[in-house]
């Protein structure tokens, strides 16, 4: 008899581990494809920000070029103080 209530000990413990790895592993997958997912959605996603980095890589120009409009306009409004009088 207590030969039997050991092993009964021993096989339910290994069941329970059995379940936990199977658990652990399940679990796993489920991850590593939603992982997967998210890594091709990313990748779909990469394309079109290179196109809009393509897009607004000459906005940092649009200071300058504001510079330059402001500068035209003081010429401008000078020079048309000036012909008024």
């Amino acid at each position: 008899m207590v030969l039997a209530s050991s092993d009964f000990g021993f096989y339910l413990g290994l069941g329970i581990g059995f379940a936990i790895v199977v658990l652990v592993v399940a679990l796993v997958a489920v991850l590593l494809t939603v992982a997967s997912r998210i890594g091709d959605q990313a990748k779909v996603a990469a394309g079109p920000l290179e196109e809009v980095r393509a897009n607004t890589a000459i906005l940092p120009e649009a200071q300058v070029t504001n510079e330059h409009a402001l500068a035209i306009l003081e010429a401008a409004k000078a020079a048309r103080g000036a012909l008024t009088g």
